[in-house]
Order: structure tokens, then sequence, then C-alpha cells
């Protein structure tokens, strides 16, 4: 069985090819500032997104005829459980409408569909989407009757790495406690109880930690008088929350791996902005610890970040007295995506019906 599995991310597109449990193609398509800034929302970028993975398909000689599946990565869509959903009209509604919320993962189920139709397959799937919601009810109150905090994350690579630990320490996933950071182009933190995240930063506009290029949490009432002070329109704030916060604001890169290199040159204002930015994800870190009640079996951090030991240990430094500390570089991400529908068409998995 040949799956194709598609991760639109914020900075990047990977794209992968499995012979059944076999990754035989990865290929992380990165995108520069320039290459989006062009495009006025996330739906624009389709045309180009498709037209890369396509071009880079050909390019590696892989036929998508031989393609048995298509798999994306869940976008923002309704809460719902974890698992394999087959990507039908009202999950693609609710895609384009962005009905959660604008991220580049909404597109991973209509790219699947999109690139299933060509090849003449009948069905496409997205396996955990980000809008994985397990919280507890506390978790759901802001301060604010008319906001309530949501569950949106890295769900699938969460997931996947905190399963990976549970296997290599002859555990089940459901018996540990561990608090997951995934460092990326956002950065979301997880409390994992037993296998549900009953908490989590909304790392997609405005919670947590700043990431590469996004705000993170932010001092409201500043925000609201920049929001009144009518230099800026609706869409002008929310770029700047997301696409254009971060490390895009302060150093004009949404490369963290640059920014590691400025740093490692002796560039003095990028040390700052970047420990701050490990600063802000210790501190995630430590709150996630008081939702489990400081029982803690360990703390996970995984995502592209986590390729840089400096930054991986600025985190480790302020949180190793809650837990031992383990580093997942990089994501596995693309084999909980192919792994999923491998295990489905089996007949081993669920295929669920978005409603």
């Amino acid at each position: 069985m040949r799956i194709l599995a598609i991760n639109p991310g914020s900075t990047s597109t990977k794209i992968s090819v499995f012979d059944n449990q076999k990754d035989i193609f990865t290929l992380n398509i990165k995108h520069s500032v320039d290459d989006l800034c062009k495009y006025k929302s996330v739906m624009e970028q389709y045309d180009f997104r498709k037209s890369v993975i396509i071009d880079e398909l050909n390019r590696a000689k892989i036929d998508l005829k031989t393609i048995d599946a298509v798999v994306g990565r869940g976008g923002l869509v309704k809460p719902i459980a974890g698992g394999v959903y087959r990507v039908n009209d009202l999950l693609l509604r609710d895609l384009n409408a962005e009905i959660m919320g604008s991220h580049p993962s909404n597109l991973g189920g209509i790219l699947a569909h999109e690139i299933s139709k060509e090849i003449g397959l009948k069905e496409s799937f997205i396996v955990d989407p980000p809008i994985v919601d397990e919280m507890d009810e506390v978790a759901r109150i802001s301060g604010m009757p008319e906001i309530t905090r949501k569950s949106i994350f890295h769900a699938l690579n969460q997931k996947a790495v905190a399963r990976r630990f549970a296997r290599e320490n002859r555990k089940h996933y459901e018996e540990l406690n561990l608090i997951v950071a995934h460092l990326g182009g956002g950065i979301t933190v997880g409390a994992h109880q037993k296998g549900r995240v009953i908490d989590v930063n909304n790392g997609l506009d405005g919670e947590g930690p700043f990431s590469p290029e996004r705000s993170g949490g932010l001092p409201v009432g500043d925000l609201v008088k920049m929001c009144f002070s009518g230099e800026y329109t609706f869409e002008q704030i929310k770029k700047k929350i997301t696409g254009q916060g971060g490390l895009v604001a302060y150093l004009g890169t949404n490369s963290a791996y640059e920014v590691s290199q400025k740093v490692a040159e002796g560039d003095i204002e990028s040390l700052r902005i970047y420990r701050a930015m490990a600063y802000q994800v210790a501190k995630e870190i430590g709150s996630m610890a008081a939702v489990l009640k400081g029982d803690v079996d360990a703390i996970l951090i995984t995502g592209g970040i986590a390729y840089d030991e400096n930054f991986c240990a600025w985190i480790e430094e302020m949180v190793s007295f809650i837990a031992r500390v383990a580093v997942y570089p990089g994501e596995d991400e693309m084999k909980a995506l192919a792994e999923g529908v491998f295990y489905a068409l089996k007949g081993e998995m669920e295929i669920k019906e978005y409603e």
C-alpha cells in the first residue's frame, strides 16, 4: 500500500511517500517570508502549495498513479475526538470557511482531496487534526464569559511523540502523565494526563509563548489600545499576532535556524530575543506542571527547533526540577499520518465521518 502524506505548516510543506509503513521519500519544502507574504490569506496559498507538491513528486520520479491513498494533516475544524477521518463535503466546507481560524493545516484535507481526485481515488483522509479537544472543563474558562479557551494545538505530533516515549519505556500512553512542548512555526505546550490532553495553550492566535512568527500571549490592555489607535485595520492586527509576530517582528525572520546562527556569531539582540522565547516556553511548561499537580513522568520537547541543543538546554535548566526531560527533534507527524491511514485501511482502526 503506497500512501502520500501532506503536511502544510506555517513555514513549510512536508510531503512523504510510504510503502506500507516504510518511508521511501520525504521532503520538507521550505517557504520563505517572501514566498508567502504575496498571499493575503492561507487559502490563497492553495495553488502555490499544490504546484510545489506535484513538481517535487515529479522531480523525485514518483508516479502519482502508484499512490493508493492520500492523507493530509487535519485543519481547524469543529472540535472532535482524535482518530482517522474521511474527507467529506462538510469537512471541506468547514476547512474552506476556516470556521475555527486561519492556519496552513486547513489546506491539508483540501490538498489531499484534490490530489486524490486527480489520481482517480474515491476517498482521502485526515488524522488527528489540531482541533482535537480533550480539555477539562475548568481549563476552558478564560476570565471573560464572552471568550472560551479553545483546544488548538499540534495534536498529531504531540500525541505521536508521547506514544513513542511510552513505547520506548514499555508503558502505555494512557498510563503516563506527560508535558509535551512542540516547538515549530507555532509553539504549543500540552498537559497529557493518562492519554488525554487536559490543557494546552492555543498556539494559533494569541496564547502561550511567542514563536518564530506568532506573538503568543500579549498584555491585554496595551493590545486594546493598539487596536483602537486608528493606526491599524483588523486584518493588520491579526497579521501582527499570527504571521508577523514573534521572531519575525523582532528580528525580521521566521527561521529559528538563522537566529541560532546569529547567536553563535555573537549577535547580542538575537541572543536576547531567542533566550526570551525559551524562557516563555519553560514558563508554559511550569504552568502545565501545576495542571498535573506536580505528578509528571517526563517533559518531552519536539518540533523543528528541538534540533537546537542550546535552545533545549535553556529550557531544561529551568524545568528539570519538575521531571526528566527527553528531546525528540523534528516531527513524527508524517509517520503518524501514514500509520493512521495504513491501519484504518487494513480495518484495524475505525474510519470516522466528520459530522
